[in-house]
Order: structure tokens, then C-alpha cells, then sequence
């Protein structure tokens, strides 16, 4: 190491320029203005280090063309016969998600189900399945209200009450739309 060298510290976030070295004793200063003494086993030589004039020196033209050479992506038209597909279903009733229920409280529970909703609602929307219909059971409601604030975090859905005859009360649909961009 050398007096101008670019350091850093093994087992620390601190950096710095060598203003002095003394035997195997090395003066930093730091990139807050400290000096400190560190000894040469404990610094790293920083090589090719960039600094924030190299970073401007790229050719921004360049970059700029390549991005505007990329075409975008065309959204794939759904044909009617997807577009009736049967909903992918997800049964949030504890006892069909763990076989541990007996020992969770009411929280942990809670807990489960809407995790275990978020989950599969990011999966659907990854998998670009357009609708999920979440049983919920009728109960007193908590889990519905905790379903819907969660539904309210995305904004390509929409929710709504799912087919009564299908499911009875106790079950939500949400519907995804596919072309939202981010």
C-alpha cells in the first residue's frame, strides 16, 4: 500500500484514500473526512475503482439507441375459449391449510389465510390466470375484511361476490386484468 491508494476495510463499511503509511500502520482518510490508523492486514486495495466522472463518461447515445431498438412487447389477444376458463379456487378454511390448526390462535390463523391468499393471488397473476375465487366461509366476517384490503393493494383486480349458487355466501371472486402495465 501506498500513500493515494484507495483502501477499504475488511470487516467494516469504511473506505477511504492512504494519506500516510508507517511501517504496517496505514493512515486512512475517509469518505466523512476522519483519519483513522488501521493496520495493513485489516485494509484492501480498492483497483478500478469508478469514479463518478467515469460513470458520466459513457456514451448515453448509445444506450438511449439501444433501448429505443427494443420492440415492445404485443399483448396476447385471449380467445373466447380461455376467456370462459373455470376459475382457479382457493379454500382459505384453516383446517384445509395446515393440520397444526388445534395449535394456533385465532391470530395465527388469521395470519396463515391471508398469507397463504396473497400467495396464491401473485401466483395467478404471475401464471396470468384471469380469475381466483377465494372460500372464505361466512364466520363473522373477519377474514372477508382482511381478503378485502388485500384486494384493495392491487390495482389490476377487482372483487366481488362469488356465484351464490356455486359457492354459497361464504366465497369471493377476484378478477384479474391482464394488459395492466406496471
Amino acid at each position: 500500500m501506498k500513500k493515494g491508494d484507495t483502501v477499504s476495510v475488511v470487516d467494516d463499511a469504511i473506505s477511504g484514500v492512504v494519506t500516510a503509511v508507517d511501517g504496517n500502520m496505514v493512515t486512512v482518510l475517509t469518505e466523512d473526512d476522519f483519519e483513522m490508523q488501521f493496520s495493513d492486514n485489516e485494509l484492501v486495495v480498492i483497483t478500478g475503482a469508478l469514479l463518478e466522472t467515469d460513470i458520466m463518461q459513457q456514451d448515453i447515445s448509445k444506450i438511449l439507441s439501444e433501448k429505443k431498438s427494443k420492440k415492445p412487447k404485443s399483448s396476447k389477444k385471449v380467445k373466447p375459449k380461455e376467456r370462459n376458463r373455470p376459475p382457479m379456487v382457493v379454500d382459505l378454511h384453516i383446517h384445509q391449510l395446515t393440520q397444526q390448526y388445534k395449535r394456533m390462535n385465532n391470530h395465527d390463523m388469521l395470519v396463515l389465510q391471508t398469507y397463504t391468499a396473497q400467495r396464491q393471488l401473485d401466483f395467478a397473476i404471475d401464471k396470468k390466470i384471469q380469475r381466483i375465487v377465494f372460500i372464505h366461509g361466512v364466520g363473522e366476517g373477519v377474514l372477508k375484511a382482511e381478503l378485502e384490503y388485500l384486494f384493495r393493494r392491487y390495482d389490476n383486480v377487482k372483487y366481488y361476490e362469488a356465484d351464490y349458487r356455486e359457492y354459497g355466501r361464504g366465497a369471493t371472486e377476484v378478477y384479474i386484468f391482464q394488459n395492466k402495465t406496471p
